[in-house]
């Protein structure tokens, strides 16, 4: 053999070993990285969401029957006060005239009733006497009837007027705390038409209601008495409880969206939750205790088309159904619906197992199955060599299972 001949046997073999080790390269790259997660045992609930306000239950618009300015405050937001307290004051000049120009009425009308009174009783005399005739005394009786109407009728202007007067001390109708204060000192109240509101008092913050918008899909699974469960951004590690306690009948549209205002009572003895407080209220429709749950990323799991195939032809591992296509979706006569779960066997092959699903709370499901157990690894999706994984959806947004929505309760 030449020289030339075992260089080019060196090269060649160079060449051929460098085209294997690409090969085998590609196909490490090629190959999926698969992202797992376990079979727990928890408890689960399915669950209707909302948003709604916080309000007291009992507040009161305190406002005013006189016009005038107002002169003094005596309160301020967040103030308790008691029922009776004096809350402001209004200018009481005018209506102190009101009663000095009434009492100016009833003096003059007791004094012509005065009059009316001494003429009718000397007429009643003669009359009696045959002096006069019955014509003659009708008309000084008349007089005096009018007279004493005239002065029934002073008597109630003057009333009228001090009763304006005593109005202008706004008085707190209840004991409460002051949620709003809408006037100030010098502003100029009318209440000519309605009664302009000059502060708002809730009765009890230890016991607060939320007014909450059900979608008119959701509705028919609210129920007076009914557990809720809510959060508020102020606090947004921390759950609050409350119950249903009335479900409105009136419907409001916005945007072609029917809605129905749910009434949720809950207690606040400490005053952490205060009026106005968005909350986002989840009403708990249906729970399951110490069940095996999966995310429902494991649900939603696609495997390869390559996957398919041996599944096909490994036959009855998978499950009958299984060969239909990556997370097929099987429907049971009178178990409900069916759905996949991935893995790997025991030689790291993709397997499938047909589970039927339960209750979901948006982030996990129940599941229950043959091959199912505690602790079990289950795929939720697939990271190429350094690359993102495949999974479309959210992660951090909750989503039901694969198959389209469900109602709150599963297969069980």
């Amino acid at each position: 053999m030449t020289k030339g001949r075992i260089v080019a046997v060196i090269v060649a073999a160079a060449v051929l070993g460098g085209v294997f080790w690409f090969y085998r390269r590609a196909q490490a790259g090629e190959a999926p990285a698969y992202r797992f997660a376990t079979v727990e045992r928890a408890d689960i609930r399915a669950t209707v969401a909302a948003t709604g306000s916080l309000n007291a239950v009992n507040t009161v618009q305190v406002g005013t029957q006189v016009s005038g300015q107002i002169s003094a405050i005596y309160v301020d937001f967040n103030d308790r006060v008691r029922r009776g307290q004096l809350l402001a004051r209004i200018d009481p000049t005018l209506q102190r005239q009101a009663v000095a120009d009434a009492q100016t009425g009833v003096e003059r009308a007791r004094a012509e009733y005065t009059a009316a009174k001494i003429e009718y009783d000397r007429n009643q005399q003669l009359l009696n006497e045959r002096i006069i005739t019955d014509s003659e005394f009708t008309t000084v009786k008349s007089t005096f009837l009018v007279a004493d109407a005239n002065l029934k009728s002073a008597q109630i202007a003057l009333d009228r007027a001090r009763q304006n007067l005593s109005y202008t001390a706004i008085l707190a109708p209840i004991d409460g705390v002051i949620v709003s204060r809408d006037v100030d000192v010098g502003q100029t109240v009318a209440a000519s038409l309605s009664a302009p509101q000059l502060f708002l008092i809730a009765q009890d913050l230890t016991d607060m209601q939320i007014l909450a918008a059900v979608d008119e899909s959701d509705i028919g699974r609210i129920a007076d008495g009914q557990a809720v469960s809510f959060t508020v951004t102020s606090y947004p590690e921390e759950t609050f409880t409350g119950h249903v306690q009335q479900v409105r009948l009136q419907s409001t549209t916005t945007e072609n969206v029917v809605n129905y205002t749910v009434v949720i009572g809950m207690k606040n003895p400490e005053g952490r939750l205060l009026p106005g407080m968005t909350a986002t209220v989840r009403f708990i429709t249906d729970s399951a205790t110490d069940v095996l749950t999966v995310p429902n990323a494991a649900l939603r799991f696609q495997a390869p088309p390559s996957a398919v195939s041996a599944q096909r032809r490994a036959g009855a591992r998978a499950g009958a159904g299984a060969g239909a296509g990556a997370g097929a979706r099987a429907r049971s006569g009178a178990g409900g619906r069916m759905e996949m779960l991935w893995h790997l066997d025991s030689a790291g092959a993709l397997a499938a197992i047909p589970v039927r699903v339960g209750l979901t709370d948006g982030q996990r499901t129940q599941v229950e199955g043959p091959g199912i157990r505690e602790g079990m690894p289950v795929i939720v999706g697939t990271t190429a060599a350094g690359a993102e994984p495949t999974s479309a959806s959210n992660p951090f947004q909750p989503q039901a299972p694969a198959g389209g929505p469900r109602g709150p309760r599963g297969a069980f």
